[in-house]
């Protein structure tokens, strides 16, 4: 059974010491990025009155935040690629705060969108992707519980800018309490501060693979590392081989011939129609079938709190030795399990009314932080650490889309029926469907991984990024 992709970096990453501060740092920095476009849903309602336009109009505010933080992948990308994860996340908490500080100026609604819309978008997109690469640079072994504290930092950062931005909002007005954010916001430039490069001096530069009496080969690369904060290291030979045009440094358009990436990107893009409606439609269902403000509101803080303890705990259990080594099988399954719960959610309320509710909000707590622990480790797992920055660069503009329509066309299915469960049973539909085809896909490429493992000719030629087992070498 061959073992998780090799990191194929040229040295053996340091899985620990300063690589948990970084951690850290990509827990400040992943926590804001998720979090920081849904807590500023508090202020719409006096900003609507203040600036006198519609809801629909106010509303565009946080979607072109996410639209720009998913948009703006290739870009962090290349600027990744070029210059470090270091730079890149300090400039990001730079634009974000200096755009929520502009933006408690403005004068008209168009001054947020490109504020806070679009200039706080990108800086979000230039403080997620770099986080989650650097976890590559410092992890291997280790990886995937890394991933799953880093990703914690959402949820956390979730249940505790609510609170705070209602004390803001209610002590400052929505003006006070954009500059105090700006300011607040900012602490992601001490966060990328922690992301040092890796040293190479103090590491073995022959990689290692994570798995017990794996054997390497040597890198790969496709990544551009003119400038050392990149954490790579390169051959002269190698080097010449980059030099085909900018497009290729920049950004490695190649990973659309990778099989694993395109059955990767394939069940994403289906996934995120129906991964996120299903949390922000919750608290309105619960109204909807007689439940009071507080206990439908009650629910998401379940949702939240069963969510801030899967991500860390699937990490845990994601970096065993049993599952480890077929990790994609993990996160099929993981997908797979949200649309089961979406489908069972409107009978779990009709029968069981409320208690019903909460047990979903559980059960889909888990499931939901499944899901986004393994999101990235799986495609590292897929690309390997080299390729993980313009892999995932590629992921999130194409994400953008079903991220943006996802909610929008749940909502029309709700306005149409009049009803939730049939919102529910299609986002459960849009869940089950790229599981089963994840898993069947994944299953197909594990078995072509291990054929091409008899061919070292053939899987070069491919490109894999996968390390053969001596057990698929003796068959």
């Amino acid at each position: 059974m061959p073992p998780a992709a090799t990191t194929n970096l040229g040295y053996t990453p340091p899985d620990g010491g300063w690589g948990w501060a970084v951690v850290f740092g990509a827990f400040i920095s992943i926590g804001f990025s998720y979090a920081f476009p849904k807590s500023l849903t508090i202020y719409f309602k006096e900003i609507q009155m203040y600036f006198s336009v519609s809801y629909s109009e106010i509303a565009w505010v946080s979607s072109i935040m996410l639209a720009s933080m998913y948009a703006g992948g290739p870009v962090s990308s290349i600027l990744v690629n070029r210059y470090g994860c270091r730079t890149v996340v300090i400039i990001g908490g730079l634009m974000v705060g200096a755009s929520m500080v502009a933006a408690s100026f403005g004068t008209t609604i168009i001054h947020l969108y490109l504020l806070v819309g679009v200039i706080g978008g990108f800086g979000l997109s230039f403080n997620l992707q770099p986080s989650l690469t650097i976890i590559g640079k410092y992890f291997q072994v280790k990886r995937p519980m890394a991933n799953g504290l880093a990703m914690a930092g959402s949820p956390v950062f979730l249940s505790t800018l609510a609170p705070l931005n209602q004390f803001l909002f209610d002590n400052f007005g929505w003006r006070g309490a954009f500059m105090i954010l700006g300011a607040i916001v900012m602490n992601c430039c001490v966060a990328g501060a922690l992301m040092r490069p890796v040293n190479m001096k103090t590491v073995q530069k022959h990689p290692v693979t994570a798995s017990k009496g794996t054997t390497a080969k040597k890198s790969g690369s496709t990544e551009n590392s003119a400038n050392p904060e990149a954490g790579d290291l390169i051959t002269e030979t190698e080097q010449k081989q980059k030099i085909g045009g900018c497009a290729d440094k920049l950004m490695d358009l190649s990973l659309f011939k990778h099989r694993g990436f395109i059955i990767y990107l394939i069940g994403n893009v289906v996934m995120f129609f129906g991964f996120f409606a299903p949390v922000v439609f919750l608290p309105s269902y619960a109204k909807g079938i007689g439940i009071d403000n507080y206990q439908a509101a009650f629910l998401l803080s379940i949702f939240a709190f069963v969510d801030m303890f899967a991500r860390p705990g699937t990490g845990l259990i994601a970096n065993t030795k049993w599952i480890r080594p077929r990790i994609q099988y993990f996160f099929s399954f993981s997908v797979a399990y949200n649309g089961v719960c979406h489908l069972l959610c409107p009978f779990l309320a009709v029968y069981l009314g409320y208690t019903g509710l909460v047990v979903y909000a559980v059960f889909f707590g888990v499931a939901f932080g499944m899901v986004c622990a393994l999101l990235f480790e799986v495609l590292m797992d897929l690309v390997g650490a080299q390729r993980f920055s313009s892999a995932v660069g590629l992921v999130t503009i194409l994400e953008c889309g079903p991220v943006l329509l996802g909610p929008p066309i749940s909502g029309f299915l709700v306005d149409v029926f009049d009803d939730y469960k049939y919102m529910y049973w299609a986002c459960g539909a849009m869940m089950l469907a790229p599981g089963i085809f994840l898993f069947i896909m994944n299953y197909f490429n594990y078995k072509q991984l291990d054929q091409e493992c008899l061919h070292p000719k053939r899987r070069e030629r491919l490109g894999t990024s996968w390390e053969c087992h001596p057990e698929a070498l003796s068959t």
